[in-house]
């Protein structure tokens, strides 16, 4: 372990914490990854005297978001706790991983097998294997955001000794549902959000089709060698699950186009938009790790999922969309084989994704049982209209858990802690503190 390094921000004092942990926690004496966590303290508290918060990110494949001061949720956590941002392994600082580090691990079905040990369980080993350096052995509480929250339900089912709390914010998984069946599931939900969009900006039906005509006939390249089809234009609907996302692709959409000497085209500035929105160099492990993170069955690979269940909704088939009158439908936290062969950031890892579709001997994540049974004061935000993670999926698993208090509201999206973050914690905190 590093020796930690302080610094300052307006209102808060950071302290860098580094530490190295088995890659496979069942061979603690084979190879070794390093993470990285940052403390985040108010200035005015003294630390030793501040239980810990752990928080977990969404993703997979997100590093710990990067705060100045106390922003959102933060400021009201810094008001108990002595926070730690989790880089969880291969994300971030944490021995990323990526186009650039994977190739160093031999062939498509090595790189498989080290991304095997990149799920929940592996992230929730880490976090014991570090508590002990951070907290001399005192649990803490875990706030999980998205696959956070799955993080943080397979913590209770693994290890909740070392749990004061649990606060989950739209990451209720199912305990048993395949990735077919979170798909199946899925598709109803976007279309939905949709058609919501739509509503509320209709102009953007033409606009979208247009757009989506014009990338039938040329498919157009972005900056940095990224190719924009129409099914990853299709895939901007990720946008739709947050707060804001309806307004977002509405202002994406209304300049897209320019006139040129030789007709219409995409402006340069729209496909640099586009560019931003759709590129995974930031977060490659989204894009090998999303399926994977559903894998409970040992004899039942993922399989491409997400695009087998798009093949059985005609609603989102773009062409057949075109050869009528209907409203082109985006696609959202899905991932699909084109994603691999029109994204630089991914290209290389195209067979690296074939061998994890295809790839069995998961191991079931969540212990009902255990949960059943479960001693350890949960709270949980559920998003009523959640695009992202299924509100009835989220529901049954909330009844499954012992103990465990819910909050479901439809005045947030997905991104409710971000966008609502003081008040959403603050309304956790309060029910695992039996204050309401």
């Amino acid at each position: 372990m590093t020796l930690p390094r302080s610094y300052r921000q307006p209102g808060v004092v950071l302290t860098d914490h580094h530490f190295t942990v088995p890659l496979d926690h069942d061979r603690p004496d084979g190879e070794r990854i390093e993470l990285y966590a940052r403390e985040v303290v108010a200035n005015d508290k003294d630390p030793e005297r501040l239980p810990w918060l752990l928080y977990l990110e969404g993703g997979p494949g997100f590093g710990a978001r990067r705060f100045t001061g106390r922003q959102a949720w933060l400021e009201r956590a810094l008001a108990d706790y002595r926070v730690l941002l989790l880089d969880q392994r291969g994300t971030g600082r944490s021995t990323p991983l990526n186009r650039q580090t994977l190739p160093a691990l031999g062939t498509p079905e090595q790189q498989a097998d080290h991304l095997a040990h990149f799920r929940g369980d592996s992230i929730v080993r880490d976090a014991e294997a570090i508590r002990p350096a951070l907290t001399g052995g005192a649990p803490w509480t875990v706030l999980g955001q998205s696959f956070g929250g799955f993080c943080a339900t397979h913590y209770l089912s693994t290890a909740p000794g070392g749990l004061t709390a649990a606060l989950i914010t739209g990451g209720l998984p199912s305990l048993d549902a395949t990735a077919t069946e979170v798909y199946e599931a899925a598709y109803p939900r976007i279309e939905h959000k949709n058609l919501a969009h739509y509503a509320r900006y209709p102009m953007d039906v033409e606009r979208a089709r247009r757009i989506a005509a014009h990338l039938a006939e040329r498919p157009a390249e972005l900056p940095g060698g990224h190719r924009l089809t129409v099914e990853a234009f299709q895939s901007l609907g990720l946008v739709l699950g947050a707060g804001d996302g309806s307004h977002q692709l509405h202002y994406l959409l209304e300049d897209a186009f320019v006139t040129t000497p030789a007709g219409p085209a995409l402006s340069d500035a729209f496909l640099e938009r586009v560019r931003t929105h759709l590129s995974f160099a930031g977060h490659p492990l989204y894009a090998l790790l999303h399926e994977a993170i559903y894998a409970q069955d040992p004899a039942v690979p993922t399989a491409w999922a997400a695009e087998r269940v798009r093949a059985g909704q005609p609603r989102f088939d773009a062409a057949k969309t075109l050869a009528g009158d209907d409203p082109l439908l985006f696609t959202g936290e899905t991932i699909h084989p084109w994603h691999f062969t029109t994204d630089p950031a991914l290209i290389p890892l195209r067979e690296t994704a074939d061998v994890m579709a295809s790839r069995t001997g998961w191991q079931p994540l969540y212990d009902p049982a255990r949960l059943a049974a479960n001693e350890v004061p949960v709270a949980a935000a559920v998003y009523h209209d959640d695009m992202y993670v299924d509100t009835a999926h989220s529901l049954t698993t909330a009844r499954a858990i012992r103990g465990l208090r819910t909050w479901v509201t439809d005045e947030f999206e997905h991104d409710g802690v971000r966008a609502g973050g003081p008040r959403v914690l603050d309304r956790l905190l309060s029910l695992v503190r039996d204050e309401v």
